[in-house]
């Protein structure tokens, strides 16, 4: 190890201590929040329309403004995060969420509440990318895949806790209060980030900042050798690190040589989530009424359907660290290419039912490991959060367009159509991740950093 950065090898060697678990809690309360108020969104429209307030049009441009945001968020996000540190674009992102959505809770009219919906989105977007790609920083190789998998699997339940909310919230009280309710938490998580949430060591000696680093690892090292009652004796000595070229040409690096391929890999990765995610989950209930099941038959079908998306997550987090990362991802990847394939073909109601909850199932699986494991971890320390920020814009770009080619393709020739289209671009994704991924399981960021 003497040719890493020894603080890099001083934070794999920690065990698993309450130091993890607070910086754990505190990224995924705010992922919960973010989720929630993403979802609810959802459940307000529907009042919006009902009561006057909003038409379709503006509902759409509504949805489209959090699609911006998130792409803006994700963009600005990175750069934030690699030049100001992990904990202040985290914490920048916290009020920013915490401010627009308590300020949309007094929308005058919906043009505000676009606006701040735009607002919302830039944080939200911000706040996934750089939750996901901080937290990698700090979990030891060993057990990182699972830990990431886990902060994935808590902040999914928001969609259920967003539409249980929003039943008895929207019935008894305003819709106004749902965004009071996210504004609120997330002033909540912004103080919480404050008490627990640490600069990453990695980040600190990456920019020069040895001493810094040095001294914020000691006291964690103090504090986990009083906690699990061991010393670290063989305290690696402390380097001078190798300050990263990278603020030389910055955000042009993704784009050469060896990054070129990290970042062509983790497009691919990601824009085979968003458009199975996309096609998958939201056309669900259209291409069941298109199939003859009546409305409310057809949600209470999704229901159910979207029951298998923590159960997957649950179930990804156990097994990821068992299986290599290229071929974990290449393999659901084909599983849901030929299972979403199989599933438009069903015309029976027990058959849509049963093969649906099994095709949500292995998405989510692939979901966590893409957005959650496998795109935070391709990068270099020094740029992280620019390479995971600009990939996921890419992808949220991606998601705002697959909507109109699912509805033309639904329109003209069906279901079955839009499900081939699917398996066949998913089963290219699938060949480019097994032949120019990068393996990452079990290797430390330092040695990722330096793979080829």
């Amino acid at each position: 190890m003497e040719h890493h950065d020894p603080i890099g090898a001083r934070l794999d060697r920690l065990p698993l201590s309450s130091f993890h678990y607070q910086i754990f809690g505190t990224i995924g309360f705010s992922l919960l929040i973010t989720g929630f108020l993403s979802y609810s969104g959802n459940v307000v429209l529907a009042k919006l329309i009902s009561n006057g307030w909003s038409t379709n049009y503006l509902n759409a441009a509504f949805t489209s403004a959090l699609m911006l945001g998130y792409f803006l968020g994700s963009l600005l996000g990175g750069f934030i995060g690699d030049y100001l540190g992990r904990r202040k674009a985290f914490r920048i992102n916290l009020l920013i969420v915490g401010f627009s959505a308590t300020a949309a809770t007094f929308s005058p009219d919906m043009y505000w509440l676009i606006f701040l919906r735009c607002m919302m989105g830039i944080g939200m977007g911000a706040l996934i990318m750089v939750g996901y790609a901080s937290f990698t920083e700090f979990i030891p190789p060993t057990v990182r895949g699972k830990w990431s998998a886990r902060l994935s699997f808590v902040g999914n339940w928001s969609p259920m806790i967003s539409a249980a909310i929003g039943v008895v919230v929207i019935s008894f009280l305003s819709w106004r209060v749902m965004f009071l309710l996210g504004g609120i938490a997330m002033l909540l998580a912004w103080y919480l980030s404050g008490k627990y949430f640490i600069e990453s060591p990695r980040w600190l000696a990456g920019k020069g900042k040895a001493e810094h680093a040095h001294q914020s690892l000691l006291d964690i090292e103090q504090r986990v050798a009083k906690e699990k009652k061991i010393a670290f004796t063989d305290v690696i000595p402390l380097a001078k690190p190798v300050v990263n070229g990278a603020n030389k040409d910055g955000f042009m690096q993704l784009f050469r040589g060896a990054m070129l391929r990290r970042t062509l890999v983790a497009i691919t990765v990601l824009v085979a989530m968003n458009i199975s995610l996309y096609t998958i989950t939201v056309w669900i209930p259209t291409i069941f009424v298109n199939s003859g099941i009546d409305v409310t038959k057809s949600i209470m079908m999704t229901a159910v359907i979207m029951v298998g998306a923590p159960v997957g997550i649950f179930i990804a987090a156990l097994v990821i660290d068992k299986f290599p990362r290229k071929w974990f991802g290449s393999v659901l990847l084909m599983i849901v290419a030929l299972l979403g394939y199989w599933y438009s073909l069903q015309k029976e109601e027990w058959a849509i039912l049963s093969l649906g909850l099994v095709l949500i199932f292995f998405l989510y699986m692939y979901v966590c490991f893409a957005s959650a494991v496998y795109v935070p971890e391709l990068w270099p320390t020094h740029m992280r959060l620019r390479g995971s920020g600009f990939v996921n814009a890419v992808g949220r770009i991606v998601a705002v367009f697959t909507p109109y080619g699912v509805a033309s393709l639904l329109t003209n020739y069906g279901a079955y159509a839009v499900f081939s289209v699917l398996g066949g671009l998913l089963f290219c994704c699938s060949l480019i991740l097994f032949v120019f991924g990068i393996e990452t399981r079990m290797v430390s960021l330092e040695e990722i950093s330096s793979l080829p």
